[in-house]
């Protein structure tokens, strides 16, 4: 094979367009099992970003079951799932317009309503819909108030009957969620209370038929995640008891027993509902998703305790359902989008449901995560080091020039309470086929690491995740992988935060940045925000307003006279976690001081951007931002508009 020529970095010409990350960004939400039907939702850009239910029959045939402009989506605790579910045929979802529950019924020609208009737009919300067997279901309810008030939302575990008439289960909690019912008339579900979020503290409680209630677990200092009953009566249960979300079982009238503990999180933080990492299957068996070396591998534990692991192309698994003797899942991986698949969990046999779709790329354009962890400030946390996937740059048609080292990308996710997810995803690729290296740090407080870990960023956001973002970019550029010259900073959201605080309170690592929708003014976020997170920072920043001093201190919005690094912001006009306010006072400030900046404002777009054209815009223009802020050429074949940079 000859020498492929030389191109400067960022330069590269790339099939990797802003129109195929908007195509692959079609993605895959739930997936569940109805008899032999297999039912899944996916996101399109295409379509105004609207969830789309699809279904596969058992002759293979896949029906668009919702046509536009219907979008299975729920806003309950604003981050929503389990938005639909199936049984029998019936379909049943809440309508992204009203946030009523609609039902559709096979040969019905359109979904009727089966709730109440509510008396305020979207006032009455529902997730984490069950079906009960007896033609009702269980739901989440989440009652808004005429006020708007945080504190005064209510949620409520209720029963729907097929009439629509709601019976209220369970209500007093601040929050509920996972409502499973169980044999001889038995209701589960979790429950945890400010300022405590579900991964801090969520309890799990069983009510028996006679009204008589357990705490089976959880409470302070300790979570449960994704309840489910097993065929025999007994509940599995994730639990960090010992650090780590491990699979446990409860047998009414017993102890918690556990079961499989390998010492990494076996579950993931409840952020959204509908969440499935294991599934019981007959026989006593259990099917489930087991990571190891940053990927996933499907596993099947036996009643005896053997892990017998099934060989699968895939590094990310979700959605675990059982059909019959198989397990139907949602799989992924760093050079693949997410497909549905049916294993045999005997045989393992794999059966590819809905395919990836032919993005035209010769997996040669991608590249592949290098897990690397690196020494960070321990700062009194007891954790000393950090995480992140590094993407180096992959090109098959050009190399950089000699003696050259390829900028660095610095990439942050929200939450904070998160974590990178594997999946193949094309922004990464975007940058990377280009000649960039991408850094996805799973600082501290990112999950998948265990309590320890996730609780090192309490009381300490705005602190060691900024010396982890640090020290990675330092760890590569010490390690001869990067240009520390040319080394950017980007998030969205809660990565956000971190990208604009970095660049105002750790100043001369990242010379240059770019925020989406980052959030600038803690107090402001803390002072109005939706229910879920309304106390969230209690743990991560200080009480609010208590801690007033400690959120000016740590709000880039309280240093904008220290920001003069090169920043790219993109905002929705719209956003209501993040208001362009906060966007406006950091650009008032670059501007003022002559530090070349660009600001987009995307009209109609809140907190996330969801319509194709402006999810290209923002990354043509975070391309086109570096471009002229490090002075190299974007490819022509491509016709970039090249972004306003004022100087």
């Amino acid at each position: 094979m000859p020498t492929p020529p030389p191109l400067p970095y960022g330069s590269w010409p790339t099939p990797v367009t802003s129109a195929l990350v908007v195509r692959a960004a079609a993605r895959l939400g739930e997936v569940l099992v109805d008899g032999d039907d297999v039912w899944w939702s996916e996101s399109r850009p295409a379509e105004g970003g609207r969830s789309a239910l699809l279904r596969r029959s058992a002759d293979g045939t896949v029906t668009d079951v919702l046509p536009p402009p219907w979008d299975a989506r729920t806003r309950v605790h604003e981050y929503g799932g389990g938005a639909w579910t199936v049984a029998g045929g019936v379909l049943w979802f809440a309508s992204s317009g009203d946030q009523r529950l609609y039902r559709l019924a096979p040969g019905e020609v359109a979904p009727v309503a089966l709730t109440p208009e509510p008396e305020i737009p979207s006032g009455v919300r529902y997730a984490d819909l069950t079906p009960t067997g007896d033609g009702g279901l269980l739901a989440v309810r989440e009652t808004h108030t005429a006020s708007g008030a945080a504190a005064d939302v209510v949620d409520e575990v209720v029963r729907i009957g097929p009439d629509g008439r709601e019976t209220v289960l369970v209500s007093g909690p601040d929050f509920v969620s996972d409502p499973r019912p169980g044999p001889d008339g038995q209701l589960a579900w979790l429950q945890w209370d400010h300022p405590d979020m579900p991964w801090d503290a969520a309890r799990l409680v069983v009510r028996a038929a006679d009204g008589g209630e357990t705490r089976v677990a959880g409470g302070p200092g300790e979570s449960v995640v994704q309840p489910t009953w097993d065929a025999d009566g007994s509940l599995l249960l994730f639990c960090d008891r010992t650090d780590v979300w491990a699979l446990w079982r409860w047998r009414p009238g017993g102890d918690l027993e556990p079961v499989l503990d390998t010492g990494v999180d076996l579950a993931r933080p409840q952020w959204r509902f509908g969440a499935s990492r294991a599934v019981p299957l007959p026989g006593g068996r259990v099917a489930l998703a087991v990571p190891r070396d940053g990927a996933d591998r499907l596993a099947v534990l036996s009643p005896g305790g053997d892990l017998r692991e099934l060989d699968l192309p895939s590094t990310s698994l979700t959605q675990l359902r059982a059909q019959g003797g198989a397990v139907v899942c949602a799989a992924g991986g760093p050079v693949s989008e997410p497909v549905v698949l049916r294993v045999d969990a005997d045989a393992g046999d794999v059966e590819v449901l809905r395919p990836a779709r032919d993005l035209g790329l010769d997996p040669a354009w991608l590249s592949r995560p290098v897990e690397v962890t690196f020494p960070t400030e321990d700062r009194g946390t007891g954790v000393a080091e950090a995480h992140a996937a590094v993407y180096p740059p992959t090109n098959p048609e050009v190399r950089g020039p000699d003696g050259e080292l390829p900028p660095l990308l610095v990439m942050v996710h929200g939450g904070p309470t998160s974590a990178h997810d594997r999946t193949l995803d094309l922004e990464v690729q975007y940058f990377t086929s280009r000649g960039f290296c991408v850094a996805h740090v799973d600082h501290r407080g990112s999950t998948g690491h265990g309590r320890r870990y996730r609780e090192a960023l309490r009381g300490r956001w705005g602190v060691v995740d900024l010396d982890d973002v640090v020290a990675c970019a330092r760890h590569l550029a010490g390690t001869g992988r990067v240009d520390p010259a040319r080394a950017a900073i980007r998030g969205g959201s809660a990565g956000g935060f971190t990208t604009l605080a970095a660049l105002v309170l750790r100043p001369g690592t990242f010379t240059a940045g770019a925020s989406h929708f980052g959030v600038a003014d803690l107090a402001a976020l803390a002072a109005d925000t939706h229910k879920f997170e309304s106390r969230y920072l209690d743990g991560l920043v200080a009480p609010w307003p208590e801690g007033a001093d400690v959120y000016a201190e740590r709000s880039p919005i309280t240093h904008v006279h220290a920001l003069d690094t090169p920043l790219a912001v993109f905002q929705g006009a719209e956003d209501r976690v993040v208001p362009p306010k906060q966007a406006e006072a950091l650009v008032a400030a670059l501007r003022e001081k002559g530090v070349p900046h660009a600001y987009l404002l995307f009209e109609g777009e809140q907190h996330g951007f969801r319509r194709a054209e402006n999810i290209r815009a923002a990354l043509d223009g975070e391309l086109s931002f570096y471009a002229q802020v490090w002075g190299f050429a974007l490819p022509e074949a491509e016709g970039i508009e090249p972004v306003d940079v004022v100087r």
